[in-house]
């Protein structure tokens, strides 16, 4: 028996034919994005993947479309509710219809997305990320550290043309307590997919200054919910972790908190939210300072109150003193004058200039001892306020050099220099090239010669690809 011969185009109408009897209707299809184009007319092309998750292999593959009038509707209600953008790396649930076309063979027609299916996917790699980070045992490494009394030097991080940074400088500029704030801008990209590595290269320019800056802060604003993917990322949370500085952030949202967030010293909404804590946390201490006066004040007041009612207390005792003894003096004169009248007058006279005598130097004294306490106490009150406008001066000028120095230098130096060690060594953990192709990534060698460009090859070309196990010969086919 002889083999029966078909066309080509009757194979691929006979395909078509079973295909169309095997999926009549719509299905709900799990799949990753691996590359998604869109074109003038608004037709949207997408290759779906699904990968291995223990290899990391890709074991299907599949093209689909969403034409412009369907995609129209379903973009904007994708990243509305997801708060993502509609991009390649994401995992979709997607209701489609498989379509089988003789000369561009097959493809699926997506109708309709599920959005609680990536979301739910989204938040599961965030929960990864963050116990991932406790794994590392870097959570809360920057929350650990204490914020300065007064943070008045601020290293910013955020896009020089973002809607919240001149918001957020011109409010710490015109603060209504006249608090001077010194702020240096370090340029990062805050969207897209390289926000997460211009971020970090920010952070490394902030490092260099870490003995200046009392804080960071992490800010962006009026940009789209949907840019905040970049914020859930591992690599960048662990920089944060390993930053021997404070960190702010004001990334605009009031959702779900991203991974930076997370590890953050301090979250706040946004750009003008972290303006306020500073303002806020600088208008307290100023508080504090004038309450500390006043109670020295005051203090001071209930010193000079009490040492007066003393000194009226002495002064009075004195004088009722002097008038008992006036009082003993006269009668006892007044007796011996009956008796000794005619006897001897001389005598009482001599007695009589002496007690005349008496009364004087004990008035005399008593008035000269009242002048001289009335004088050490005017002295006592002079020194006094001299030494309290000095000794405030002086707390005043040498509180942020000293307290900062002594609490700061003191209590944390070790803490910075192991903060110091573990940002070292988690450098070093993310170049190493055994995690990196462990996290997926591979090289591609051709005669030894690693390959940078598709434009480096040709067809027949054998190819070594190194894994993270091991290695794969292979040979190229087609570009």
């Amino acid at each position: 028996m002889g083999i029966s011969q078909l066309s080509l185009s009757e194979l691929t109408k006979q395909i078509k034919a079973q295909l169309d009897d095997a999926f009549p209707g719509m299905l709900w299809i799990k799949a990753e994005i691996s590359e998604l184009n869109s074109n003038r007319t608004g037709h949207c092309y997408l290759e779906l993947v699904e990968i291995d998750e223990a290899t990391k292999e890709v074991v299907a593959r599949c093209r689909a479309t969403i034409w412009s009038y369907s995609f129209r509707m379903l973009k904007p209600y994708f990243e509305t509710t997801t708060g993502q953008a509609f991009s390649e790396g994401l995992k979709v649930l997607v209701q489609a219809k498989v379509e089988y076309h003789p000369v561009y063979g097959l493809s699926l027609n997506i109708r309709d997305i599920d959005p609680s299916y990536t979301m739910g996917d989204m938040a599961r790699k965030r929960r990864e990320i963050i116990l991932q980070l406790e794994a590392d045992g870097v959570l809360d490494m920057n929350k650990e550290l204490p914020l300065p009394l007064v943070p008045q030097r601020v290293a910013i991080i955020s896009s020089p043309t973002a809607a919240g940074l001149q918001d957020f400088q011109n409010q710490l500029l015109n603060n209504e307590y006249d608090i001077r704030f010194y702020t240096k801008l370090f340029p990062a990209i805050m969207q897209g997919k390289d926000a997460a590595t211009s971020i970090m290269q920010a952070l490394e320019q902030v490092f260099h200054y870490e003995d200046f800056f009392d804080v960071v802060v992490i800010i962006r604003g009026g940009g789209a919910q949907v840019d905040l993917a970049s914020f859930d990322h591992y690599e960048l949370a662990y920089h944060i972790t390993q930053l021997p500085i404070p960190v702010l952030t004001g990334i605009g949202h009031d959702k779900d908190e991203t991974a930076v967030d997370l590890v953050a010293h301090t979250k706040l909404k946004t750009p003008t939210a972290v303006a306020e804590f500073l303002i806020s946390g600088a208008a307290t201490f100023e508080q504090l300072l004038d309450e500390r006066k006043e109670q020295f004040v005051e203090e001071v007041e209930k010193r000079l109150q009490t040492e007066k009612e003393y000194l009226q207390r002495v002064l009075q005792n004195f004088k009722q003193d002097v008038r008992e003894l006036v009082r003993e003096e006269s009668k006892y004169f007044e007796l011996t004058s009956l008796k000794l009248e005619r006897a001897v007058p001389a005598f009482l006279s001599s007695k009589k200039q002496a007690l005349k005598q008496h009364r004087y130097q004990i008035e005399k004294l008593g008035t000269s001892q009242l002048s001289e306490q009335k004088h050490q106490l005017d002295r006592k009150l002079d020194n006094l306020h001299f030494f309290m406008q000095r000794q405030f001066r002086i707390k005043r000028n040498l509180l942020n050099q000293s307290q900062q120095e002594l609490k700061i230098r003191l209590h944390n130096s070790l803490k910075v220099q192991h903060n110091k060690l573990r940002h070292f060594e988690g450098q070093m953990r993310l170049v190493d090239p055994e995690k990196v192709l462990k996290r997926g990534y591979s090289l591609t060698y051709q005669n030894g010669q690693l390959i940078k460009s598709v434009g480096q090859l040709k067809p027949d070309d054998e190819l070594v690809t190194q894994l993270a196990d091991g290695k794969v010969r292979s040979k190229l086919i087609k570009k």
